[in-house]
């Protein structure tokens, strides 16, 4: 079978490593990203099946993440140079994560949100819809595009912003989308898509903190967003 060829005698293009370069590390399945760190398997066992095995025997990735060296060690084709990987990789991953915490804004007045989310929104020519993930002291957990339109129309389904969220173990969103003409003020469709998911969220238990259309300012509009929590909308 292809699987259990050696990585060197597969086709470039299908190698963890070679992926990466060409995709980034997001088009790589949980087992590529760990045998990118064991580097080399066992005969008749190639490295990405090492990685697929520790998965299956611990059971998720953060299982995986909290095993010890000992622990690792049990399993066919992890010595103690790849267990020592493996648990330093993971170690990083947990003090990049307290970093984030540490340092993540809170995301409690629309001006704010705005501040954070501009940059990022200001040169978009299609509108583009956002879920600012927070836990219960409304800091920042991540920010999701939840979906993609065209010119001034996107969809969105509750069950995209939640699922986000729940995986997120999220207290609270903020939604945010762009309005590519330049004037923030809500339409109908912004209105009802918002209602729909304070409904939504209520259900679920998860805030919708506020809905935050960005635009942009001109002479006679000082303001380049709308909040339509400010605006009323949210009853």
């Amino acid at each position: 079978m292809a699987d259990s060829l050696r990585l060197k005698d597969q086709p470039a293009g299908e190698r963890p490593r070679e992926r990466l370069v060409a995709r980034g590390p997001d088009a790589l399945t949980h087992a590529e990203l760990i045998a990118i760190l064991l580097r080399t398997g066992l005969p008749g066992t190639n490295v990405v099946l090492v990685g697929q095995n520790l998965l299956q025997k611990f059971g998720s990735l953060n299982a995986l993440a909290l095993a010890t060296i000992d622990e690792l060690k049990q399993i066919a084709g992890i010595g103690p140079d790849k267990a020592t990987t493996l648990v330093a990789a993971f170690a990083l991953a947990r003090r990049m994560e307290q970093e984030r915490r540490e340092e993540s804004p809170v995301l409690d007045n629309p001006a704010i949100v705005v501040d954070f989310m501009r940059e990022g929104n200001r040169l978009k020519n299609v509108e583009s819809f956002q879920a600012l993930l927070l836990n219960t002291r409304k800091r920042l957990i991540r920010v999701d595009e939840i979906s993609r339109g065209t010119l001034d129309t996107l969809l969105v389904h509750p069950r995209e912003v939640f699922r986000a969220a729940i995986i997120a173990n999220a207290a609270g969103v903020v939604l945010v989308h762009n309005h590519p003409s330049g004037d923030p003020t809500p339409s109908e469709a912004d209105i009802k898509v918002t209602r729909d998911l304070i409904r939504a969220g209520q259900l679920l238990k998860i805030d919708v903190v506020d809905h935050v259309i960005i635009g942009r300012a001109t002479a006679e509009r000082a303001k380049d967003y709308a909040s339509l929590r400010e605006l009323g909308y949210f009853f």
